[in-house]
């Protein structure tokens, strides 16, 4: 069953970690079975706290999602988003 990451952006801290996390996030992806639904397009917050950019993965299966959340290239990638931002990320399955 296809599942989802969302990253919601709350709150830069450091603009050069995330610098950082971008091109090792999106190194992390190659070679992966994963489609980029929604990144950091315009965003209008309706309810609950303001987000400042969201990004919407989508991967085959919670399996695949889940290797790669916890896989060593994204583990180094998101050091540095832990250090550069507040974020919230949802997995959630497809119907």
């Amino acid at each position: 069953m296809a599942t989802y990451m969302v990253f919601v952006r709350e709150r830069v801290k450091e603009a050069a970690e995330i610098e950082e996390y971008n091109k090792l996030a999106a190194g992390s992806l190659a070679g992966r079975s994963v489609r980029g639904l929604a990144l950091y397009g315009a965003v209008q917050t309706l309810e609950g706290p303001e987000a400042q950019g969201v990004v919407l993965l989508e991967f085959a299966d919670r399996e695949q999602a889940l290797e790669w959340y916890n896989g060593e290239a994204y583990r180094t990638a998101r050091a540095h988003r832990f250090l550069g931002a507040d974020y919230r990320v949802i997995m959630f399955e497809g119907v």
